[in-house]
């Protein structure tokens, strides 16, 4: 994990921010703390992090709006940290572009583990897109072409909009084809803490894949439920 050492901790809780940065920096992280959202804007700016955990309730701006700005102009890994665990914050928060989420309070072994599990999420795409280009990295779908090496997907020649994880999970179920994964299988493998993760992550994801690849999201055909177990990549109809 030596890539990835600088982390930016946007919390307004001086003891909370506290208490994680010395326990990220002593886990061998280089660690800073953002008070407010402004502040957070500008230690990105000149700091360059290489994983944001931010806070949703801060002083001067709601954490899910910081959270879309950012990842207008950065693809930088960010799990946000909240007291409010309803589903529609996490829904909300992921659809902005969260990689990950937790609520208050939380547990530092679990925090650490989300950070080594995200980044290494990273690494590996990165990986992929050094690797020597080759066929098995390209997969076409009828109008819905996958690139894995490029990291990207075009749906009738234009690019769609994908966040990391969700190009992540599609790469995964992919490549796997007709291969049927239940939700911690699936949670395990693309953010790799089933133990500790929330099974409905795969739920909010899988849907906006479905809402981004699908011609009607409420009657898939590249990505399948299979009730009572879970989801595979459907490659056995004419698409």
């Amino acid at each position: 994990m030596s890539r990835y050492r600088k982390i930016l901790i946007i919390e307004d809780d001086q003891d909370i921010s506290r208490v994680i940065k010395d326990y990220v920096s002593l886990n061998g992280y280089e660690a800073s703390i953002a008070h407010s959202g402004k502040e957070a804007l500008h230690s990105i700016e000149i700091w360059n992090p290489e994983f944001i955990i931010l806070d949703i309730m801060l002083p001067d701006i709601d954490g899910i709006e910081l959270c879309r700005q950012i990842r207008k102009n950065n693809n930088v890994p960010i799990l946000i940290l909240s007291a409010r665990g309803s589903d529609t914050d996490k829904v909300l928060g992921l659809g902005f572009g969260a990689d990950d989420y937790m609520t208050k309070p939380f547990s530092l072994r679990e925090l650490l583990a989300r950070i080594e599990s995200n980044l290494r999420r990273v690494e590996s795409m990165v990986g992929i897109q050094q690797a020597k280009p080759s066929d098995e990295h390209v997969l076409h779908l009828g109008k819905i072409t996958i690139d894995k090496q490029a990291y990207k997907v075009t749906k009738d020649g234009t690019e769609i909009s994908l966040s990391a994880k969700e190009l992540e999970l599609l790469f995964y179920l992919s490549k796997y084809k007709n291969q049927v994964f239940s939700k911690s299988q699936l949670l395990d493998a693309v953010w790799g803490y089933a133990a500790y993760g929330d099974e409905s992550t795969i739920t909010v994801y899988i849907r906006r894949l479905r809402e981004k690849l699908e011609v009607d999201p409420s009657n898939p055909v590249y990505i399948k439920t299979v009730w009572g177990i879970g989801y595979k990549f459907n490659l056995s109809e004419d698409k």
